[in-house]
């Protein structure tokens, strides 16, 4: 039986002695598929720009406006979190967003998804958690990669793919309409993340536009 000496690292050299014959095979460790493994885990995503913000006082203007809209209004929920996940578009260069509440502040903070995009789609998301990684690992990962992959369901490769670009706080939407843009850093998804979660008794009404400019 052939004596291994196990690698402790990428880079190691393998050593695999034959006890009949006592002559010795050397091995590289470092294999093609454990290097790129290892540099994707070191990879950071770049640092993301602060966005531009502004506020207006059309409250009545945009929460009629926005009522008309199919998917202009929205009720958050006392102790949940509303993620509106907006890709880049290929013919856009900013994303920009408005939006208004009844009553009552809420926060909101902007993430990016750097992940590539397959549909122009806007999608929303209702969990009872701002954690981005955690709701995302167990739907996000069946698509990452292959199955039998070592570095499917990797929380690592989730961390590095999100990039804060604002984080969550309360904002007086119900006094102001609050509004901002912000350049694509790439291509990617931005997580607009809408956040009651502090609120144990009342929901909240949003009234909520998002587009692209170029």
């Amino acid at each position: 039986v052939p004596n291994y000496h196990v690698p402790q690292g990428v880079g190691d050299i393998v050593m695999i002695q034959s006890d009949h014959t006592g002559a010795v095979d050397i091995l590289s460790a470092e294999l093609e598929t454990a290097d790129l493994l290892g540099e994707q885990r070191k990879a950071q995503p770049p640092a993301l720009a602060a966005p531009t913000m502004w506020t207006t006082e059309k409250m009545k203007e945009f929460k009629a406006k926005m009522g008309k809209e199919k998917n202009g209004r929205m009720v958050v929920k006392r102790g949940e979190v509303v993620t509106v996940r907006v890709p880049t578009h290929p013919d856009g260069k900013f994303i920009c967003w408005e939006f208004a509440t009844d009553d009552y502040d809420i926060g909101f903070g902007i993430y990016f998804d750097w992940t590539t995009v397959t549909s122009t789609a806007i999608t929303v998301q209702v969990s009872e958690s701002s954690d981005e990684e955690d709701e995302e690992e167990d739907e996000e990962t069946e698509g990452l990669s292959p199955a039998g992959d070592v570095e499917r369901g990797s929380k690592s490769y989730l961390r590095n793919r999100y990039g804060e670009i604002m984080p969550v706080y309360r904002r007086n939407s119900h006094q102001e309409v609050q509004a901002g843009s912000h350049e694509y850093p790439g291509e990617g998804i931005y997580l607009l993340k809408f956040d009651n979660s502090y609120s144990l008794l009342r929901n909240k009404t949003l009234f909520f536009h998002v587009y692209y400019t170029s």
